[in-house]
């Protein structure tokens, strides 16, 4: 039976962070849904579209280099729904900091009760990856800083190229 994983999130955008937890979970599991989050209330800065292709793009070296199978989808209702309709056993998570480890912990306890047939795994973000996050990657983007060290170099010119159009910086 294959082993399923499912690593939810915005990825808006993808970054070198989210490639870094991909990465550890390729020895975890033979298939990884990374499931894009499209919520109606949210305005992203890419769209679903373009996210799942920047994903696509960013991840296609891990899956050579590891024999994972990556699948990327969108969903819009909850993580733990996305998991069990994708027929995933467990869900990926990241922690970056103690702050991190206690909404996940949260989190995980409510997934539980929620379907107890997806269990949720946290894996430790490199020290390199840390303090990486899309919003502060967004932010320093929009306002004309280098992003090149926090995501992969087509996300950042995207970013660049995105920053332009919308005259932000």
């Amino acid at each position: 039976m294959m082993r399923i994983a499912i690593f939810a999130g915005s990825f808006d955008p993808v970054t070198n962070g989210h490639l870094d937890i991909i990465r550890q979970a390729a020895p975890l599991c033979e298939r990884l849904v990374v499931a894009v989050g499209v919520h109606h209330g949210k305005k992203p800065l890419f769209s679903a579209d373009e996210r799942q292709a920047m994903i696509r793009a960013a991840v296609a070296p891990i899956a050579a280099e590891t024999g994972l199978q990556v699948d990327v989808r969108t969903f819009d209702g909850l993580v733990v729904d996305a998991a069990a309709e994708n027929g995933a056993a467990f869900m990926v998570r990241g922690l970056r900091t103690a702050t991190d480890f206690d909404y996940e912990t949260q989190m995980a306890g409510m997934n539980a009760k929620l379907r107890s047939d997806v269990g949720t795994v946290c894996l430790l973000a490199s020290p390199d990856c840390r303090a990486i996050s899309s919003t502060l990657v967004r932010q320093i983007a929009m306002m004309g800083g280098d992003v090149s060290a926090f995501v992969p170099a087509a996300v950042a010119e995207a970013l660049k190229t995105r920053a332009a159009s919308t005259g932000a910086n």
